[in-house]
């Protein structure tokens, strides 16, 4: 599979029709071992070569060397040493280069094989499946082929955060919310729901929290059930949602679609928080009716992006 095979199949176009119909696109790839691995295509930029590398001293485990890639040196990451691979040292000839989290970086693997696209409600969750041989810490969902064989899709915000360490969360504003005011918020990745609990703590922000998108509507349906009296509003107490786009399950667009189609979530503001931050992905949070869009992580513009909505 060549570059061009992956920007062909994640052109804008393809990514609003993609947007609100509950399916994701794979690239399946391997590290050498038995197992197939894949990652969502709109985090990928490029498919290559591996150049050569320049060694550095003292890099963070599972960092190779750096590269220069069109005038920007970017890191260069072993994703075979992160999973604990055999034979991990050896030389990987191919490089998937990545954009995501505000960032670029590129991973080494073994071989890549196709694209493929498949429900998100066929996409569970690891601890829903067997996981053999990668380290299911760094595996963040699990989906099975037309043959039964599983890939396992990696955890890359996880392998990036770190190699770079998680961002410090600074000093935040109260946002000041009455004792029975929160928000709720939903992510599958154990990084991106560390950091926005530190956000909304620091903010002194009560909350209820999801782990994919199925888990979340449910739980939000539970929330609409209980004010059911003709005075109230569930805005009263529910301030915001704070969704992901990419979750086992259900994504983030068809989640929101369904609370801006149910009248009992009137009012109340649905802001996307993903680390897909291009043009394209605004647009399709957009085209579902978000409030905002956010790009993970910074944990100062979130805050400034919930406050005013907090504050209605």
């Amino acid at each position: 599979m060549t570059a061009t095979d992956v920007s062909l199949l994640a052109t804008v176009d393809a990514r609003t029709k993609l947007a609100g119909s509950n399916k994701m696109e794979i690239l399946l790839f391997s590290l050498g071992t038995r197992e197939t691995f894949g990652i969502n295509v709109f985090k990928v930029r490029e498919v290559s070569q591996t150049p050569f590398i320049t060694r550095t001293p003292n890099m963070p485990f599972g960092v190779e060397g750096v590269i220069s890639l069109r005038g920007n040196i970017i890191p260069v990451i072993s994703l075979a040493k992160f999973i604990g691979a055999e034979q991990a040292d050896r030389t990987y000839s191919t490089m998937i280069v990545t954009e995501f989290n505000k960032s670029t970086q590129a991973f080494l693997v073994d071989s890549v094989d196709r694209i493929i696209r498949v429900d998100w409600d066929k996409v569970r969750a690891p601890e829903n499946m067997m996981v053999n041989g990668a380290n299911q810490n760094l595996i963040t969902a699990i989906t099975e082929l037309e043959d039964g064989k599983l890939v396992s899709i990696l955890d890359v915000e996880q392998i990036l955060a770190t190699v770079i360490g998680e961002a410090r969360v600074p000093d935040i504003p109260s946002a000041q919310l009455e004792s029975d005011q929160y928000v709720f918020f939903v992510d599958d990745s154990v990084v991106a729901r560390k950091e926005i609990t530190s956000v909304l703590e620091k903010m002194g922000v009560k909350f209820q929290q999801a782990t994919n998108g199925r888990e979340a509507w449910d739980r939000l349906q539970a929330l609409a059930h209980r004010h059911l009296g003709p005075d109230e509003s569930l805005h009263d107490n529910l301030k915001m949602i704070l969704v992901d786009a990419e979750m086992p399950e259900m994504d983030g667009y068809v989640l929101t679609r369904l609370i801006k189609s149910d009248p009992r979530f009137n009012g109340i503001p649905v802001v996307m928080h993903s680390s897909l931050s291009s043009n394209a992905n605004r647009a399709m949070g957009s085209s579902v009716g978000v409030d905002a869009y956010v790009a993970k992580f910074d944990p100062i513009v979130l805050a400034e992006t919930m406050i005013p909505f907090l504050q209605r």
